[in-house]
């Protein structure tokens, strides 16, 4: 093999074809989580601005968005075994932006619940789930680098996307930020789809030996629901991510008293860039890395971070308890799927990674309201944030009851 061939088909070699397609998946998730996760922030803020609805009314909405997504994402990996990456993509692109426009045209509540279905396909097509399994079609040795290195789209999506969506509403309108927004991710994420989201090299490979005695996904769903090795990874990165978008929804909330609200805001930039470069930072080495060992860590890093934040009012604590704290988000959420990758069988990847993100985001999406509801009951937010630290730390315990993987 020349050395032109075996860069197009070593994942070490910088020529090699997957690194496009991380490329790819990171405008994806930039887009997919600046209109789909973030986005709801804006969504919440501008609707009530525009027709004056309840905020829980609006809020209701954002969490039955969040659970037709997590329902939806379970089948990801069907969707790209019938459809085929490219398809797949260019769908959640499309549904993304249908729902985004219709968002600003929108004129009855029913209508916002009605939209957030077609927003929640959106979100299942452009997020996790789908880049997880776009990235298992082209890595192995390289798996954990490419989805870190990916999903840093997620938090540019956050500190880039979001502020462009507040100041294109405040010079266009609600409805006419939508459409700049969808307009300019239809012109950046469509062409570099159709260019160079291919058929993926394993397919010509064992692809086509590994599909056809590949159990059903029922099958591994069923098997993975019994199985202490799957359970113990699903149940603590619930946990886990339940405590951790709680408490980030809430932070600003917290600290406006404790700090004042810029500085606030501040802390809330900080951990961004924390998340960014604790992501960045593992996906040079995690693929060598014990990776429970790595999540334990991770869970009990967030859980020091939040009684630093409870207890120290000191402005230099609370900035470096937020900076602990960050450096942990993305990795919560790359990590399960890294440890799919390691400890079951190479044909089930998919379909646990999709349940996985399911399991995870039906829990996360009542963390806000738990934690806003505790601070309403207790007078403060020492018994939710608490609460959520004793999560952390039982996630860090769980995820390292290893069990045994389960055989297909």
């Amino acid at each position: 093999m020349d050395a032109t061939s075996q860069g197009k088909s070593d994942e070490t070699s910088i020529r090699y074809e997957g690194w496009r397609i991380v490329g790819v998946c990171f405008v994806l998730a930039t887009f997919g989580w600046a209109l789909g996760f973030y986005g709801q922030s804006v969504y919440l803020a501008e609707l009530q601005r525009v027709h004056g609805w309840p905020a829980s009314t609006i809020a209701t909405a954002t969490t039955f968005f969040y659970l037709v997504g997590a329902l939806l994402v379970a089948f990801v990996s069907e969707a790209m075994r019938a459809l085929g990456p490219r398809n797949t993509l260019l769908a959640g692109v499309g549904m993304l932006g249908v729902a985004t426009l219709l968002l600003g045209q929108i004129t009855a509540p029913w209508q916002l619940y009605a939209v957030n279905v077609l927003l929640a396909f959106g979100w299942a097509g452009t997020s996790l789930g789908a880049i997880t399994n776009t990235l298992g079609m082209w890595f192995d040795k390289k798996r954990g680098m490419a989805i870190s290195l990916a999903l840093n789209g997620a938090s540019f999506g956050g500190i880039v996307g979001v502020p462009l969506l507040v100041a294109a509403s405040n010079a266009f309108g609600f409805a006419g930020a939508t459409m700049a927004a969808v307009g300019a991710m239809l012109l950046l994420l469509v062409p570099v789809i159709i260019l160079f989201v291919g058929h993926p090299p394993h397919r010509t490979t064992i692809g086509n030996v590994a599909a056809a005695d590949a159990p059903s996904s029922t099958r591994i769903r069923a098997q993975a629901m019994r199985d202490v090795a799957f359970l113990t990874v699903a149940v603590a990165f619930a946990l886990g991510l339940f405590a951790q978008v709680g408490f980030i929804v809430h932070l600003i909330s917290f600290l406006d008293p404790v700090i004042g609200r810029e500085r606030a805001a501040a802390a809330i930039s900080l951990m961004t860039v924390m998340a960014v470069v604790g992501r960045v930072l593992f996906s040079t080495v995690i693929d060598r890395l014990n990776q429970r060992m790595a999540a334990a860590f991770s869970f009990v890093s967030q859980g020091v971070a939040l009684v630093i934040v409870i207890n120290f009012h000191n402005d230099a604590l609370i900035f470096l308890a937020c900076a602990l704290f960050g450096f942990s988000v993305g990795n919560l959420i790359t990590l399960p799927a890294l440890i799919v990758q390691r400890e079951f069988d190479p044909r089930s990847f998919g379909v646990l990674v999709s349940l996985i993100t399911s399991v995870t985001q039906v829990t996360y999406a009542f963390g806000p309201g738990i934690v806003g509801w505790l601070r309403d009951i207790s007078g403060s937010y020492s018994v939710p944030f608490y609460s959520c630290m004793a999560l952390q730390m039982m996630a860090a315990v769980m995820i390292m009851v290893r069990g045994r993987a389960v055989k297909l």
